[in-house]
């Protein structure tokens, strides 16, 4: 399975946010990385550029290669309502996110590893593929494994400060949880317009 590699401080740099989680990188250096960086880019960009950083910004977020991400955006126009949000709520139910959210991992990342390797069931079975959507209702849990337990309650003490989303209850002794419902795009609140995004697939 193809997966991200890479400088992650320097893409998250370029971009500047924290789109891996919390970095230490950002706070030293608050601008682009390269020679220029600290001078900053004098250089307009096009409307073509602006939507291509968003797009990529939140591609690289939720960890997808380029013909994944696309094929969200495909499965959300073909769905009735607003492209740019369902194509968001359809990124939120993915089972890492889902799974990060809960706070047994503290970066998605880390949640795609946990899934990958087999440490998380859903209505009590086993399920460690990532992208699997996950349901209002359908309980995800930390597998009864001493390996799988140690990762859980690991995560839960890296994101204790962490709040829960509303539109989710944790059990943090049984370390399970529930996405009571999908979640809005207010709730979601991204750290890009994904409108933008819509407007350059649909080119």
């Amino acid at each position: 399975m193809a997966r991200l590699s890479g400088p992650k401080s320097k893409i998250s740099r370029r971009y500047g946010l924290p789109l891996f989680g919390p970095s230490k990188a950002l706070e030293r250096k608050n601008y682009p990385p390269g020679q220029h960086g600290p001078k900053g880019s004098r250089r307009k960009q096009s409307d073509y550029s602006v939507a291509l950083a968003e797009k990529q910004k939140l591609r690289l977020m939720y960890g997808l290669m380029e013909r994944q991400f696309r094929g969200y955006y495909e499965t959300a126009s073909a769905k009735r309502g607003v492209t740019g949000e369902t194509m968001l709520q359809l990124l939120e139910c993915r089972l890492d996110n889902v799974v990060y959210r809960l706070g047994f991992a503290n970066t998605r990342r880390a949640a795609r590893q946990m899934v990958g390797h087999g440490h998380v069931q859903v209505n009590g079975r086993k399920v460690d593929i990532s992208s699997y959507q996950v349901k209002p209702g359908e309980v995800i849990a930390v597998r009864e494994r001493v390996k799988s337990k140690q990762l859980g309650t690991r995560g839960l003490e890296l994101t204790q400060i962490v709040p829960v989303p509303d539109w989710m209850t944790v059990n943090r002794e049984g370390l399970s949880g529930q996405m009571t419902r999908v979640p809005t795009r207010a709730e979601i609140a991204p750290v890009v317009n994904e409108q933008l995004i819509v407007e350059l697939y649909s080119r």
